[in-house]
This record gives C-alpha cells, sequence and structure tokens, in this order.
C-alpha cells in the first residue's frame, strides 16, 4: 500500500470544533465487511450490534492538561510548555515542547505561578526540552488547575472550559495521553450501563496516546515510515477476560485505534491476547492480519494518517474509502470531536 492510497480531500467545513450534545447521540456509519452494505445509524445503536457474552475494550488513558503558559525567570518572556510524557516521576523530570524555542536554554528556569517552575536541564529536537519540575509528587495534579486542555492542532480555536469535560471519555482513568482515544468519545455511562446490562462485558486497557498521533506520514512507501513509542498496558484480569471471549466464540468490539494497537502488539500464535506492559511503536497497515479484534469502533480520520491506515486495513481500503466518500457527501462530522463508524 502507498500514501496516496489513503488520500481523500476533506473540508475545513466538515471538520468537527464541538462535541454533539449529548455526545451518544453523534451519527454512526455502520460498515458490513461480508456483505459489503454501509448504514447510518445513532450512536446508541451500538449495542444492537452486540451480543451477550461480547467483550468491549476500552482505553482508559486520561488526557492531562497539557499546555502551559509560563515566564521565563528574569526577562518575563511568554513561554508555552508542551507536557509530552513523564520521563521520572520521583525526580519530576519530563519530555517537553516549548515555543519560542530560540529563547529556551539549559538552565533556564519557566514560572508558571507562585507554587509551579521548571528548569531546563536538556535540548532534545529542535523544539524539545528535557525539564524538571519543582513540584514533589504529582505533576499531574499540579497542572490539572493551570494546564489548557491539549486540543488537536486541526481544531482550529483556543481551549475552553468545557473541552476539559468534552475531550475525555466518561472511563478516563489514567493520567498520560496528550490526544484523547476519539472513538471513545461517543460513550455515556447510560449507554455504558445499557451495554453492560445486556451481558457484555467491558474492558480495560492503556496506550498513553502522544503527539506523534498527529504526525504526517512523509513517505509514499509505508514500509519506511517509523511511529512514536507509546506506553501501553494490559492486566493479567483483562487479557483474562478477553481470551475467555475468544475461547467461547464471542466478539471483541475495540473501541478505536489505540485500544486496537495495544491489543495487537501483545497477542500470541494462537490468537489470545498476552498480559503486558511497555512501550510500543507498533504501524498497522495494509495487509495486515488482526489476530484479536474482531469488531471496531473508531472515528473518521485525518486523510493519510496512520489512524486511517488502521482502518483501512481492518475494513478494506477500497471499502473504507468508499464509506469516507459517502460520509462527506452526507455531512458527517469528522475528526475528534466528529461522527463515528463501527466496522462489523
Amino acid at each position: 500500500m502507498k500514501l496516496s492510497d489513503f488520500k481523500y480531500n476533506l473540508p475545513k467545513t466538515q471538520i468537527a470544533k464541538y462535541p454533539v450534545s449529548p455526545r451518544d447521540k453523534s451519527k454512526m456509519m455502520v460498515l458490513d465487511r461480508e456483505t459489503q452494505e454501509m448504514q447510518t445509524k445513532v450512536f446508541t445503536d451500538v449495542v444492537d450490534y452486540m451480543e451477550k457474552g461480547d467483550v468491549m475494550v476500552v482505553n482508559e488513558t486520561k488526557v492531562f492538561q497539557a499546555r502551559l503558559y509560563g515566564k521565563k525567570e528574569k526577562t518575563n518572556a511568554k513561554i508555552e510548555v508542551f507536557l509530552l510524557r513523564e520521563l521520572n516521576a520521583d525526580e519530576c523530570i519530563w519530555d517537553v515542547i516549548v515555543d519560542p524555542a530560540r529563547k529556551v536554554r539549559i538552565g533556564n528556569k519557566i514560572y508558571f505561578n507562585d507554587k509551579l517552575w521548571c528548569e531546563v536541564i536538556d535540548n532534545t529536537t529542535s523544539r524539545g526540552r528535557t525539564v524538571r519540575f519543582n513540584q514533589p509528587g504529582n505533576v499531574f495534579r499540579a497542572v490539572e488547575k493551570i494546564g489548557l486542555t491539549p486540543l488537536p492542532p486541526y481544531i482550529k480555536r483556543e481551549p475552553e472550559p468545557s473541552d476539559k469535560e468534552d475531550y475525555q471519555t466518561v472511563y478516563a482513568r489514567v493520567d498520560g495521553a496528550v490526544a484523547a482515544p476519539t472513538a471513545g468519545l461517543h460513550f455515556t455511562q447510560k449507554l455504558l450501563a445499557k451495554i453492560e446490562k445486556k451481558g457484555i462485558q467491558i474492558v480495560p486497557v492503556i496506550l498513553h496516546i502522544g503527539l506523534g498521533t498527529f504526525r504526517p506520514v512523509e513517505v509514499e512507501d509505508l514500509t519506511k515510515h517509523k511511529m512514536d513509542s507509546e506506553y501501553f498496558e494490559i492486566t493479567p484480569k483483562s487479557a483474562e477476560l478477553i481470551n475467555k471471549a475468544i475461547n467461547a466464540k464471542h466478539n471483541v468490539f475495540v473501541v478505536g485505534t489505540s485500544a486496537c494497537r495495544a491489543l495487537e502488539t501483545s497477542t500470541t500464535a494462537e490468537g489470545f491476547v498476552k498480559s503486558n506492559r511497555g512501550w510500543t511503536d507498533k504501524f498497522i497497515y495494509p495487509p495486515y492480519d488482526f489476530k484479536v479484534t474482531k469488531k471496531l469502533i473508531t472515528n473518521f480520520h485525518v486523510p493519510e494518517s496512520t489512524l486511517l491506515m488502521l482502518v483501512g486495513a481492518f475494513g478494506g481500503t477500497e471499502f473504507v474509502m468508499k464509506a469516507y466518500k459517502k460520509a462527506l457527501k452526507e455531512n458527517f462530522r469528522f475528526l475528534s470531536y466528529g461522527d463515528s463508524m463501527l466496522i462489523l
């Protein structure tokens, strides 16, 4: 497969700037791989496609308030510090991106308020820095009050207070992502309760989504693209529940490309899931033999993105691109705050 196989024209008017309310009333396009049929539904209909004994795997990662604005000591120059990942919790050491980078050198201190500041201890890339925060304990908690929601770069507006809740799944639990697992944004507590009542087990995994999710693919030959590494975790309990469903020939519904990558990173030759934790740079593109994922809930993604390539690998590139064409024609809302897709 080539990069250009995933090219399509996405008008700016179809990029959702805000989510629908309530969030489970977004449109849902249902793709049946066997019959090659497409149907337009509402997201709450997702429960109709599930049966007792199925499992639904969700990514419990939590988006933290990663965008901070501070002032450089002495000069008071305004600096944006975008937190990428925690490198050492005990020593409060983080990977960050700074802007404007030319003003930020090793040894500089950046103050965010009376209590929180960081010192630059290393350069990583042109805009990347390693910093040490003064906050002993939990930096996540410290930035929760003063940071801004890290909205995707294609949502051309400033974050608003409502984004703190909107750009977060209702089941988010573990801090660590700078981008939401967007397929999960459509669920409400009420819909989750309905799914569980039907006898479907909701199984959590974790994959902390990094900024690499927005990084464009710059090579036509997909075999030459390298994904950024992201931390993931599958507990023994989650692996056991998924494997039990597979053994009993039930479906494994996977919510989002991030949960899918976590699962497909950690499979056995027999097609079961292993409990595991660590870093993954797994890049899924056609052709790919999915070991565990049986049904996929996803969003409509950016042209030529790695997320669209995973969806193409699962649904069949031609079929998926045909569905995108139909969605554009029918005014579906695209990207993070947009509508959803269920591939059976």
